[in-house]
């Protein structure tokens, strides 16, 4: 799907643009998180979402309620605070999902600078 650079040379969504698939959408996520503090705090809210879901399995259903919360609370706060951004989760709620999970690992596997 067609792309067009900003003038920092980001991948940008035009307002009437769809991403069709995953990894099309990939790029123009990392763009949205150039921030280093912002990336931290979706890897930290996100490596939380995965304890949180684990334990509501082994511990009590009542932590699969805080999984959410947790992941969209550091999230939002890194785009808010850090990037000024508009977090992609309103208009692209699965692949910024997956986004979250690819770069948690891409980091957490040294792929991705912490």
């Amino acid at each position: 799907m067609g792309q067009h650079a900003d003038q920092a040379g980001e991948h940008r969504a035009s307002s009437e643009e769809r991403y069709r698939t995953f990894a099309d959408f990939y790029p123009f996520y990392l763009s949205e998180h150039l921030n280093r503090t912002s990336r931290r705090l979706h890897v930290i809210g996100t490596g939380l979402v995965i304890v949180s879901l684990v334990m509501g399995f082994t511990v009590s259903p009542w932590f699969f309620l805080l999984a959410p919360l947790i992941g969209y609370g550091f999230a939002w706060v890194g785009h808010f605070v850090f990037e000024k951004n508009r977090p992609a989760t309103f208009t692209y709620p699965l692949y910024s999902l997956m986004g979250d999970f690819r770069l948690f690992f891409e980091t957490v596997a040294g792929r991705r600078p912490w």
